[in-house]
This record gives structure tokens, C-alpha cells and sequence, in this order.
């Protein structure tokens, strides 16, 4: 990777959103919880939530990512309250098309993920970008479960 493609890569808006991420921290009652690893990069995010008829009600996630899993978790921290299951699977999947296969962002309220389209042509970042959002589908499902 050279340093012009380390700049492009790292935009200003990527490390603002790193270094502000909604949400830090986690729930000292989830009704559900999930931890994704990315064994490539060693990152980590541990979602907490608990849903109140379906949707998202409370929101807490611990990040020990990279400033590119970082600057994911805190456009997915904007977002996810409210937001269903089906919302938040659609959301994954449209994410996974745009670092994938080029595909559009997600849609509002999660179009903020526009700003990793830079994250296309590195293959080896796209894990820890999607640990967050995994996280969270995981975390909903085991309260959906619980």
C-alpha cells in the first residue's frame, strides 16, 4: 500500500468518526450480547443490546478495532436505535455488496457506510468493517432468542 493510498484510505472523515464513536461501553442488562473477532487483524467488538417490540431499544458497543472498524462501529452506533432485525440484516448485507462487489452503500439510516467505499480495494480491512454490524445482527438475535 503506498502512502497516497494509506492517505485515501484514512480520510479525515473516516479518523473524525473514529474518534467519536456513539455508544461506548456496554449494558449492564442486555437481553442479548455478541463478540466478533477478526482473526486477520486481531480487532474486536462486543455489542450489547436490549429490544423492546423488535426494535432496538438500547445500545452499548466495547471497539477495539482499527480506525477503519472503528469509523464502521460509529456510523452503525448512529444508526441502530430503533432499527429492527430485518433493518439491520439488510443494512449488513448491503455493506458486504459495497465492499464486495462494488455495490451501492446501504441505504438511510444507514448510508453514513458510504464513507468506507474508500475500503473497497483492501480486501484484508473489509473483516474488521463488518465486526460491528455482525455483532449487532448476532446480539439481536440472541435477544430475539432469549
Amino acid at each position: 500500500m503506498s502512502e497516497t493510498d494509506l492517505i485515501k484510505l484514512y480520510s479525515g472523515r473516516i479518523l473524525a468518526l473514529a474518534a467519536d464513536i456513539p455508544h461506548l461501553g456496554r449494558l449492564p442488562a442486555p437481553q442479548g450480547s455478541a463478540r466478533r473477532r477478526s482473526p486477520l487483524c486481531g480487532s474486536t467488538v462486543t455489542v450489547d443490546v436490549v429490544l423492546r417490540d423488535g426494535r432496538v431499544a438500547e445500545f452499548a458497543q466495547d471497539v477495539k478495532a482499527c480506525a477503519l472498524g472503528q469509523a464502521s462501529a460509529a456510523v452503525l452506533g448512529q444508526a441502530a436505535l430503533g432499527r429492527s432485525l430485518p433493518e439491520v440484516e439488510a443494512a449488513r448485507d448491503a455493506l458486504h455488496a459495497m465492499l464486495k462487489d462494488a455495490a451501492p452503500p446501504p441505504t438511510a439510516p444507514f448510508d453514513g457506510f458510504e464513507v468506507l467505499i474508500p475500503a473497497r480495494d483492501y480486501k484484508n480491512r473489509h473483516a474488521s468493517i463488518l465486526l460491528a454490524i455482525e455483532a449487532l445482527v448476532e446480539a439481536m438475535q440472541a435477544a430475539q432468542a432469549a
